[in-house]
């Protein structure tokens, strides 16, 4: 099945773009806000994949960028829920199994430590204006609560990725001093 004949069709020029339903909003719609943050989101994990980051972790990434597609789809088809509870409670166990081999924080963590964790760091934060960017959408239009819930819980799980990937390769996690 082909979905894209062409890339460009000149329809966006009027500043709109069309969600699946072919009904046409402004660029900077909250909805489209919404699709632009959770379509970056989904870039900025594909970039953290491109490193090394073990199988477990890459995997688990893999299953989100899927599950970040399905949220783009039902913000592009209102009234549409593709994600369900379930999705986050498979994030909840997967921070259970990983939080639990990581040491206690007795400091905040600074992003950084190296360029996997930096990059899990900036999709945690991406992900974070993803979440508020549907919470703003759902003040005036119905907005799946399971993917607000799943979003608030990848990030959860992107700190502790990060943590993780900190560590790896004899790596050190920067945590913040207060009078440095």
């Amino acid at each position: 099945m082909t979905r894209l004949t062409r890339i460009y069709t000149r329809t966006g020029d009027d500043g709109t773009t069309g969600l699946a339903g072919g009904e046409r909003l402004p660029k900077d719609h909250v909805r489209i806000e919404a699709i632009g943050a959770v379509d970056e989101l989904n870039a900025c994990i594909g970039l953290l994949r491109a490193q090394a980051l073990g199988e477990d972790i890459d995997r688990s990434l893999a299953g989100v960028q899927h599950r970040l597609f399905d949220l783009g789809g039902e913000l592009a088809m209102p009234g549409t829920e593709l994600l369900s509870d379930a999705r986050t409670l498979e994030l909840e166990q997967t921070l259970d199994l990983v939080n639990a081999d990581l040491p206690a924080l007795q400091e905040f963590v600074l992003p950084g430590g190296n360029e996997a964790a930096a990059r899990c760091h900036l999709a945690r934060t991406v992900c974070r204006r993803a979440e508020r960017d549907l919470l703003r959408l759902s003040r005036n239009e119905t907005v799946n609560s399971a993917s607000v819930r799943y979003l608030n819980r990848l990030s959860d799980l992107l700190f502790v990725y990060a943590r993780v990937l900190a560590r790896q390769h004899g790596g050190i996690e920067i945590t913040w001093e207060k009078d440095f």
